[in-house]
């Protein structure tokens, strides 16, 4: 068994070295760097360090070739581009200027031949009356002298002929080409059009600026008397809030209570008002008792403004201050030491009366109220609004608008503190007077006024 197997195994390990030595024939392991093709055309490069295997290659002679004619390329457009931008300014130069450099030599041509006329006429008249300096009758020396002075005139006309051609071919030459430009209408200008045609393109122009910068200004005023109608829907001085009285009525009026007595020898109030309607009797600042309801009296009659003490004997008044549908400022100042009595509207005084109540004490006890006066008999329901008090009002005393910024001062105020509280944009609402004092002192409206913000 073990001879008869002995012949295979003899056979097998045979075949197993010979493919063996087969392979190793065949297999050659090359360790070499194989970044590089290999050089085809014979030349033997120099030994140099090898490149890092993402570094580009060296350019060839080609490959500049092909980047230099590239470059000039973009350079050629580049170029071309900054001509067509200088063609479009010289185009905008001619069309703008042309017409204003063809004036300029016109007017020095003929002021060129007026100083030539000028010239001749002197020498004609030289001529005429003769030289002085020469003999009389000598015709010979006349000559002689008439031919300098033509001579002089023919140098005279040529300079100013050389510099009015200097003049026109540097107002109108086309820079390069030493030649003016012609400037007869039909002559067409680089780019397509004629002259005639680019002054009238500008005169068009012009004429449509002129006619836009007159609506400008008519829309101008228009927006600012929007402006000023709009501020007027806005609260003056400052203010934050205002009484609205929505119409003329009895029941429509706001009490003030004071913190402190009106028992006062002098005082000043102050107020703006935003009437809507306008009558012959407007009550908008009230003060009186059982005694004398007419007490203080703060009034409006049509665009009149009205201020009594102690009854309408004693009557300041200033006519056309009120305006229907704007925003008036008004102050009353009285004081008892000389009865002086001053009306003062939109911060400047109009009117004044001496000898008003003098030496008159404002009683203490009394109602205070705006838009109404008590002028009838008061009951002991003390204006709560309920039985006995509608009686004492009259609706066509009654004001309808809008009321903010009411103060009462115990002094006279003087004129630069009342010229400041009367500023639209100023801070007016924000200085309170020390007897009532705009958005401290406790108001309450009755029968429908109401406090707007």
């Amino acid at each position: 068994m073990f001879r008869r197997r002995l012949p295979q195994a003899v056979r097998l390990l045979t075949v197993c070295v010979c493919l063996a030595l087969a392979y190793d024939d065949n297999i050659e392991v090359d360790y070499a760097d194989s970044y590089f093709n290999e050089i085809t055309d014979g030349e033997t490069p120099e030994p140099t360090l090898s490149p890092a295997p993402c570094s580009s290659p060296d350019l060839t002679k080609w490959d500049k070739i092909f980047s230099m004619l590239e470059n000039s390329q973009m350079r050629e457009n580049m170029l071309l581009v900054e001509m067509e931008s200088l063609r479009g300014e010289m185009l905008r130069f001619v069309a703008q200027y042309g017409g204003s450099c063809g004036a300029a030599v016109e007017t020095a041509g003929k002021r060129m031949a007026v100083q030539l006329e000028g010239r001749l006429r002197q020498t004609l008249e030289h001529f005429k009356l003769g030289d002085p300096n020469s003999a009389a009758g000598n015709s010979v020396g006349n000559m002689n002298h008439l031919k300098t002075m033509l001579e002089q005139l023919l140098s005279t006309a040529r300079a100013q002929a050389s510099r009015l051609g200097k003049l026109e071919s540097s107002c109108f030459g086309i820079p390069g080409s030493g030649k003016g430009m012609n400037t007869k209408p039909g002559f067409q200008l680089p780019g397509g059009g004629t002259l005639a045609d680019r002054e009238q393109e500008v005169t068009s122009r012009e004429a449509s600026l002129d006619t836009t910068l007159c609506k400008e200004l008519g829309v101008r005023a228009e927006l600012i008397d929007v402006l000023k109608s709009s501020s007027q829907r806005y609260l003056p001085a400052g203010c934050e809030m205002a009484l609205l009285f929505p119409m003329r009525s009895r029941r429509i009026y706001t009490a003030i209570l004071p913190d402190v007595p009106l028992s006062l020898s002098s005082f000043t109030v102050c107020m703006w008002v935003k009437p809507t309607t306008m009558s012959n009797k407007t009550v908008l600042f009230s003060y009186g008792n059982r005694q004398n309801p007419y007490e203080i009296q703060l009034l409006l009659a049509q665009t009149s403004a009205l201020f009594t003490i102690g009854g309408e004997a004693h009557l300041v008044e200033a006519q056309g201050v009120v305006n229907q549908g704007k925003w008036v400022h008004l102050c009353g100042a009285w004081s008892s030491n000389r009865g002086l009595a001053t009306l003062w509207a939109e911060g400047k005084k109009l009117a004044s009366t001496s000898g008003v109540a003098e030496g008159h004490v404002l009683p203490d006890g009394g109602s205070l109220q705006l838009g109404q006066e008590r002028n009838g008999p008061l009951t002991s329901s003390g204006g709560s609004g309920v039985t006995g008090f509608e009686g004492g009002f009259d609706p066509k005393l009654a004001f309808a608008g809008k009321m903010t910024g009411v103060n009462m001062w115990d002094r006279v105020l003087s004129e630069a503190e009342i010229s400041l509280l009367a500023l639209s944009e100023g801070q007016g609402c924000q200085q309170g007077g020390n007897m009532v004092s705009w958005g401290v002192t406790e108001m309450i409206p009755h029968g429908g006024a109401q406090f707007i913000y």
